[in-house]
């Protein structure tokens, strides 16, 4: 099932201010009208475009966050 929507939260603040602050969510709307929180990320390592995620499935979306952060690392 393919991603239609996503929106990526900043609850409270875009960047959180320490370690017990919530981290920014991808959350995606899936064809048949479900969401799904798919995962949280660390926003001064890697960033997101909600546009990143229409036409993926979950698994091409949690494949995409594990790109981004390998290159991060290797980095």
């Amino acid at each position: 099932m393919k991603i239609t929507s996503a929106i990526i939260t900043a609850m409270p603040r875009p960047m959180p201010l320490g370690m017990f602050d919530p981290m920014p969510e991808v959350v995606a709307t899936f064809e048949d009208g479900s969401s799904k929180t798919l995962f949280s990320f660390f926003p001064d390592e890697i960033s997101f475009r909600a546009s990143e995620f229409i036409g993926l499935t979950e698994a091409e979306a949690l494949s995409l966050r594990h790109r981004k952060d390998v290159s991060f690392l290797q980095s």
